[in-house]
């Protein structure tokens, strides 16, 4: 699997978010966008407008996360003003089948968010309707938060349902990711990494973005790694010499 880094814009500063995203372009994947509407979470952020004048600004593609109380409502409109990925929550949309293809439509990827203790099974068989499982590891509405180890268990059950459904399904984590949390997420399954403090609140975002990176793939390898040792060669388990 690629590691793909989107820092957020919550860490960023508000005054230089045109400044903030070039000291990343180089090197992060996506911008990441965190909608609030001071409904579905405690907290207000940005909207529309903002999202509109950073697509013309910013180099990297925008992953717009809607933590509001309509997605269904509005989603679409933020695929039309520029976003390359919207992801909406479970927990919020009425109409998320519509919604999503509503996305998809404008030509945007599909994400679905679940907040730390929402299951994921229930929403398997939303699997085809999505490009992007997105799985909070912290509970949304504010940056700065400390991971919630507790997620991990459900960051593996997803990266299963994805395996076994097949196809190009992306499984993002937000929340408390950082250089000391960062590798047990891709350990447990995860490719696309949200990162705010981590990355705007280093003294160099850039290198920052690059050490997150470095760090998530030599997990991944690692864990696969060892999973190949206990399958063994003809993906039996590994006899006690290590031989299948």
């Amino acid at each position: 699997m690629t590691m793909q880094i989107s820092p957020s814009v919550l860490a960023a500063d508000f005054a230089r978010l045109a400044d903030e995203a070039a000291a990343v372009a180089e090197v992060a994947d996506w911008l990441h966008i965190d909608v609030m509407d001071g409904h579905f979470v405690p907290n207000l952020t940005i909207g529309l407008p903002v999202v509109a004048a950073l697509y013309k600004h910013a180099s990297l593609p925008l992953d717009c996360h809607l933590m509001i109380a309509d997605p269904d409502r509005w989603a679409p409109e933020y695929a039309d003003a520029g976003a390359r990925n919207v992801t909406i929550h479970a927990e919020a949309s009425r109409s998320p089948v519509r919604t999503l293809r509503m996305i998809r439509s404008a030509g945007a990827r599909a994400g679905l968010g679940i907040n730390p203790s929402t299951p994921v099974e229930p929403y398997a068989d939303l699997l085809p309707e999505i490009d992007m499982l997105l799985v909070m590891t912290v509970e949304p509405g504010f940056g700065g938060q400390p991971f919630l180890d507790l997620v991990l268990p459900k960051i593996r059950r997803a990266r299963e349902l994805i395996t076994r459904h097949g196809g190009e399904i992306w499984l993002q984590v937000d929340g408390g990711v950082s250089e000391e949390t960062i590798g047990r997420c891709a350990e447990a399954g995860a490719d696309v990494f949200v990162a705010g403090t981590a990355v705007f609140g280093a003294q160099d975002p850039a290198d920052a973005v690059q050490f997150l990176r470095t760090t998530a793939t030599a997990a991944a390898a690692a864990s696969a790694a060892a999973a190949a040792a206990v399958a063994g060669p003809a993906g039996g388990p590994a006899g006690p010499d290590g031989s299948g």
